[in-house]
């Protein structure tokens, strides 16, 4: 490809041997650049929704826990999301809720869940977990909770810290549940993986 003023030209040859030629401009150019763009975020989105493989069925589709003892031992670490609804009202008694300080609490049930994980979830492995993490944010509809979770073993911490975020949640909803019973949660997914065979993972929002 070569410019020429205002112009792009691209040179290609056809089946017959032919040299062809063909002129861009600029809108030309931003729109090819603007569709490889949603062709390649459609593709990564396809990919993130390929099923996997169940695991946790041996060939006669019994259940059983995976043998992970030959696995090697790498840092795993994940991230996940719940999302407390509520009024607005709800919000603003948060400091003055005389049980003490919701996401405070919130952030101390969320680790103890972390670590009970394998008690509640039949099939995880106990893990010594090496780090646990809670945030919480106020937003305008309700509170954002996100959950990190991090360990050195041969299985990864996804369910930790989804039972986590989860668990923080509804720590969060007992606090407040005498303001509102209609107090929602809602969106309790992965964020994002690392480590492990299957690698990379983060999540895709939606648009």
């Amino acid at each position: 490809m070569f410019q020429k003023g205002s112009l792009y030209f691209a040179d290609w040859y056809d089946c017959k041997g032919v040299r062809k030629r063909k002129s861009f401009d600029r809108a030309d150019l931003a729109q090819t650049f603007e569709k490889k763009q949603k062709t390649a975020v459609r593709l990564e989105r396809q990919e993130a929704r390929k099923p996997m493989k169940l695991s946790h069925y041996d060939e006669q589709g019994q259940a059983h826990m995976v043998d992970v003892s030959e696995k090697p031992a790498t840092r795993r670490e994940a991230k996940a999301r719940a999302f407390v609804e509520m009024s607005a009202e709800v919000l603003a008694a948060l400091p003055q809720n005389p049980k003490g300080n919701p996401l405070e609490v919130a952030r101390f049930a969320g680790i103890q869940a972390a670590k009970q994980t394998s008690t509640l979830i039949p099939m995880c492995h106990p893990l010594a977990l090496s780090h646990v993490d809670i945030q919480t944010v106020v937003k305008d509809d309700g509170v954002a909770v996100e959950a990190t979770v991090a360990t050195v073993a041969g299985t990864g911490v996804e369910m930790e810290a989804m039972v986590a975020a989860s668990i923080a949640a509804l720590t969060i909803y007992d606090m407040t549940k005498a303001l509102d019973k209609s107090i929602r949660i809602r969106e309790v997914v992965l964020l994002a993986k690392s480590g492990g065979k299957s690698g990379e993972y983060r999540r895709i929002e939606e648009e």
